[in-house]
Order: C-alpha cells, then sequence, then structure tokens
C-alpha cells in the first residue's frame, strides 16, 4: 500500500474527529481510499498473500542442507562382546566435539511442493485483488445510495416549500372571497404529503450514512454527507463497444479468473508430486567434522581429529510412494474440480457481462426518459403556478402538477441512482483497472472524480 494513500485517508479521519457531532462531507474518492485503507477483508486478504509468501520461503529453505554442531561423552563399564563374539569385562570412556553438517530431501515431494506454493502466492495475490474490488463496489454503492437519498431531502424540501406558497396563496384567495375555504385543506393536504415524503427521504438518508460509516469502518454516529456535484450520471465502461470485446476484456483482466487459474495450477503441482514425485529419490548426505579422545578406565588419549561422511538414495514404495493409486485418484478428482470451477468462473464471468450490458443500456434509456419527464413536469408547474385563477379545478390542476413534479423528480434521482449503480457493477463485471485498482470516475460533462 502506498504512503500517501494511507495519508489522505487518515488526514481525512483527523478531519472527522475534530469535527465532532457535525456531518462531514466525503467526496467518492475519500471513500474509496478510505476503505482500501481500513477495510478488514482486504486487510486479511493481504495478510494471506503474506502467508503464502512465507511459506514459500519455509518450502525453499528445505532444500538446504543444515549444521547440527553438537559435543558428546560416552562411558562403558562391565561387560562387553568383541567383533567375534567373546565377551569380556571393559570399562572405558570417550569424548567428542563435532560439526555435522545434513541434509534430508525429499526431492520429488518438496520440488512439486514448492511448484504448488508459487501458485498458491498467486491466488492470494489474486484474492486480494478480488476483495479490494469487491471492497471499491460495496463503498460505491453505498455512496450513490447516500447521494440519492440526500438528494431526495433537498427535493423534498423543495417540493415543501413550493406546496407551503400554495396554501398561503390559497388562503389569502380565500380571504378574499376567491377561492372556496375548502381549497385551502385540500392544499394543506398536498403540503402534509411533502412533508411526510421529506421525513422519509431523512430516515433514508441517516440509514445510508450508517451503512456507508460501517463500510468504512468510521463510528456510526458520524452523520456522513456526499458531495452531491458528484451525484451526475458518471461513465466507468463505455456501453459502445461490442459485446465480443467487453467479454474478451473482461475474460482477461478479471482477478476471479487469475486466482481459479492459479488454484487449478496449485491443484496439477499436487497432483504430479503425487504422480511422478516418488520416482525421484529421497536424498540422504552427511559429512561429519571433529575431534575423539578417550582410553580405558579414566584416561583420555589419543585425541584426535575425525571426519565421517554418508551419502545415499532412496525410494519408497506402496502406500504413499510409488504404486499408490488412492493417492493418485485424489489428486485427479482434486485437479478436476479445480478446472470445472475455473470453467464455471468462466461462465459466470460471461454472464455478467452480458447482463450487465444489456442492464446498462436500459438504464441508459430510462435515464433520458426521466430527464424529459422532469423536463415537462417541471414546465408544467411553472404554468400553473403562474395561473392568477383559485377556481375548484384551476386549485386541483395546481396541486396535481405540483405532485407530478414531485414524482417527476423522484424518478430522477431513481434514474441517475441506477445509472451509476449499473455502471459500477459493469466496471466490477468487466475487471477494468487504473491506478489503485479504482476507476477514474469520468461524468457525462466530461469532469473527472
Amino acid at each position: 500500500m502506498k504512503w500517501w494513500i494511507l495519508s489522505g485517508a487518515f488526514g481525512w479521519l483527523i478531519r472527522i474527529l475534530t469535527m465532532g457531532a457535525e456531518p462531514v462531507t466525503i467526496s467518492m474518492e475519500v471513500a474509496l481510499r478510505l476503505a482500501d485503507a481500513k477495510n478488514l477483508s482486504i486487510e486479511l486478504a493481504r495478510e494471506r498473500v503474506r502467508e503464502a509468501r512465507s511459506q514459500l520461503d519455509q518450502d525453499r529453505r528445505q532444500l538446504f542442507p543444515w549444521v547440527a554442531p553438537g559435543v558428546g561423552y560416552r562411558r562403558h563399564d562391565g561387560h562387553l562382546q568383541d567383533i567375534v563374539g567373546d565377551v569380556f569385562d571393559a570399562s572405558k570412556q570417550s569424548g567428542t566435539a563435532a560439526l555435522t553438517l545434513q541434509a534430508q530431501v525429499d526431492l520429488g515431494d518438496s520440488l512439486y511442493k514448492l511448484l504448488a506454493t508459487k501458485q498458491s502466492v498467486l491466488a492470494g495475490q489474486a484474492s486480494e485483488s478480488v476483495q479490494r474490488r469487491e471492497t471499491a463496489l460495496a463503498v460505491a454503492l453505498a455512496y450513490t445510495e447516500l447521494s440519492r437519498a440526500t438528494a431526495a431531502v433537498s427535493a423534498t424540501e423543495e417540493a415543501k416549500g413550493v406546496s407551503a406558497r400554495l396554501v398561503a396563496q390559497v388562503a389569502e384567495a380565500v380571504s378574499a372571497g376567491l377561492a372556496f375555504s375548502g381549497e385551502v385543506q385540500r392544499a394543506q393536504v398536498q403540503h402534509e404529503r411533502n412533508e411526510s415524503q421529506r421525513l422519509r427521504a431523512l430516515e433514508a438518508r441517516r440509514v445510508a450514512s450508517g451503512r456507508l460509516a460501517q463500510l468504512l469502518r468510521l463510528p456510526p454516529g458520524d452523520e456522513l454527507r456526499p458531495d452531491l456535484s458528484e451525484f451526475v450520471p458518471v461513465n466507468l465502461v463505455s456501453t459502445n463497444q461490442a459485446l465480443e470485446t467487453l467479454v474478451s476484456s473482461a475474460l482477461r483482466l478479471r482477478p476471479e479468473l487469475r486466482r481459479t487459474q492459479a488454484l487449478a495450477g496449485a491443484a496439477k503441482a499436487k497432483r504430479d508430486g503425487v504422480a511422478k514425485g516418488p520416482w525421484i529419490p529421497t536424498l540422504g548426505a552427511q559429512a561429519a567434522f571433529g575431534g575423539l579422545a578417550g582410553g580405558r578406565n579414566g584416561d583420555f588419549r589419543n585425541a584426535d581429529d575425525f571426519q565421517d561422511y554418508g551419502l545415499g538414495l532412496s525410494w519408497r514404495v506402496g502406500p504413499g510412494g510409488i504404486g499408490d493409486r488412492s493417492r493418485i485418484q485424489v489428486a485427479d478428482a482434486r485437479l478436476r474440480i479445480a478446472l470445472l470451477e475455473q470453467e464455471k468462473t468462466r461462465e459466470n464471468v460471461v454472464r455478467e457481462v452480458v447482463e450487465l450490458k444489456t442492464r446498462a443500456d436500459t438504464a441508459a434509456g430510462q435515464l433520458t426518459v426521466a430527464e424529459r419527464m422532469l423536463q415537462s413536469a417541471t414546465r408544467l408547474l411553472e404554468l400553473t403556478q403562474g395561473r392568477k385563477e383559485f377556481g375548484v379545478g384551476a386549485i386541483l390542476e395546481a396541486i396535481e402538477s405540483e405532485r407530478d413534479w414531485a414524482q417527476a423528480q423522484a424518478e430522477h434521482l431513481r434514474a441517475i441512482a441506477d445509472y451509476n449503480r449499473i455502471q459500477w457493477e459493469f466496471w466490477q463485471a468487466t475487471g477494468q483497472e487504473q491506478g489503485l485498482g479504482l476507476p477514474s470516475v469520468i461524468t457525462q460533462d466530461g469532469r473527472t472524480h
């Protein structure tokens, strides 16, 4: 992890702690970097990579000999049998000081185990990438929902202001004898309906803030506020590309596929270790250098140096070695499982890209419709507000136009949120990576975040 990621994220944390209970504005970029720096799942994935690398170092060290320095003392009193079989009394002692260099290497098992561990390291690195992208997606979706809820609060407050002005205008018309007194109550009902929507929007904003705070490992009591200038349609993946190009990109870039490929490679190395490894002999070697002194009874004489050497090759036949078909069958089954998982992941990636390409195109169309609907509703509201009549029909028309405008605003906000959510899911599905593995957010007006 680069130092500037941590410095930026923790600098923002310090600002939170110094601001107390006041709502804190947070941008998408800060949220993504903070999640990358603090997420427990990402840290767990990093630790697993470190574990796999340490295991690889340990497996490599098993190929090297070790040194065993030592001293020894030995004494015998009483009967002793010589080499021809005669038994006699003897009292003797000896002492040694030696440095022994030893190696006991199961070459076949060690070599294939080393290959399998290398693949495990690659699988761990791919898993870390998977976790980072999944965390980025979860944070981006939570931030998008918080943005929608916050924008909805502003929209409902604006709608409440419009309905309040209508209530005041109708009340003035009733006082002037231009409108029926019951129309005030009709306008008041719409005003209270807008207030109810505002309260729901406030609740949704608080819930969304808490969910984002949980993902960022911030105190749930901290109220987060998004940068609403970012709540515009964003383009993370160009949907103008051919479907075949998007699928090819996903199959090349998705870390899930790299992980399954590495796991299949590890399974193959283990299978080869079981099938081929036993034919490679176990090597045993020893070299000892030291001094020996001793003699009869309590004498220590004839002290001088000595050297011992030994070398051996051995094979294991039977269970756990050559001819153990059950081990090979188990390894074959595990390799087939890994290959099937790889193919299953590949098919899931293709399906996700196809589905999200369709959903992205649909979301773009729905966003266009929502924008046109909001423009028409806004124009209708302006026209009805400009009327000076306060008859029953005119008031009903004003209330209806205000209701349509509020619904159009909500639909527009929902369309933006849906479009952005699908863009983030599309980014995840196609496996595109830039920089830290987090995307550059390009809005439809050309700005980059």
